[in-house]
């Protein structure tokens, strides 16, 4: 996002839920504040770091995780009709003239139940706005198993713990299945500083954010895609390329 919006392209960021089932950390909300109106505000002050020119919500409500009973109640994301949300979403990219669209994978990365709906609801948007170009974005789980590995030391020395990445781990996709490899390297500043900014979520104890630079630029500075009838292998390193 950062780089796009460096490279002169209009950048617009559409949010499914405001997260309000998320795990509220000790003195974090102010008397009376709810944690969907202090994570309204991390999500705006976050996208303008990444250089977003536009926040917009699809007010469904946080569904939780998955297998949790509030998966199924009424307005939540989960629940919702998949060609309801598409169309919501679809008047979006049509008034945006969206030339590209980048959502999560099928399994929304790590299984979240709202994480596969945003899969589900932007590859149908996509489809009824005529948007040319979709991209799932996801892990590369072997990329990820090679740096536990290799940075492992450095990130217990740091106070923090690399999760354990297996060959049956629902965490992101296997390399086979990646088709695009973009190099953000250049903006892992920015990228920390939004995650910095998501303080409800993501702790400055977390792994995120205690993780030394290196570890963190290999982690997090080549972002993964896959779209679909291209491939197999990386055959794709800029998502924008002639436009």
């Amino acid at each position: 996002m950062r780089m796009a919006a460096e490279q002169g392209h209009r950048v617009v960021l559409v949010v499914a839920t405001r997260g309000e089932l998320g795990e509220i950390p000790d003195g974090l909300l102010n008397e009376g504040e709810q944690l969907w109106q202090r994570r309204v505000v991390e999500t705006h002050a976050s996208a303008e770091i990444l250089g977003a020119h536009r926040v917009s919500f699809l007010d469904y409500s946080d569904s939780g995780m998955m297998g949790a009973s509030t998966n199924d109640d009424p307005g939540t994301f989960w629940s919702a009709r998949v060609e309801d949300a598409a169309a919501k979403l679809a008047e979006i990219l049509r008034a945006e003239r969206a030339d590209v669209l980048t959502v999560y994978d099928d399994n929304g990365g790590y299984g979240h139940p709202d994480h596969i709906q945003v899969h589900r609801v932007g590859m149908r948007a996509a489809e009824l706005a005529d948007t040319p170009r979709v991209y799932q974005q996801t892990m590369n789980r072997d990329h990820v198993r090679r740096g536990v590995a290799e940075f492992r030391a450095q990130a217990a020395a740091a106070g923090t713990e690399f999760p354990e990445v297996d060959e049956d781990s629902q965490f992101g996709k296997p390399e086979s299945e990646l088709t695009a490899a973009v190099d953000v390297s250049a903006h892992v500043g920015s990228k920390r500083a939004a995650m910095r900014a998501h303080a409800s979520q993501i702790d400055e104890q977390s792994f995120f954010l205690a993780m030394p630079e290196e570890p963190f630029r290999y982690a997090f500075g080549t972002e993964w895609f896959i779209r679909s009838g291209h491939g197999p292998g990386i055959t794709e390193t800029d998502l924008m390329r002639g436009l």
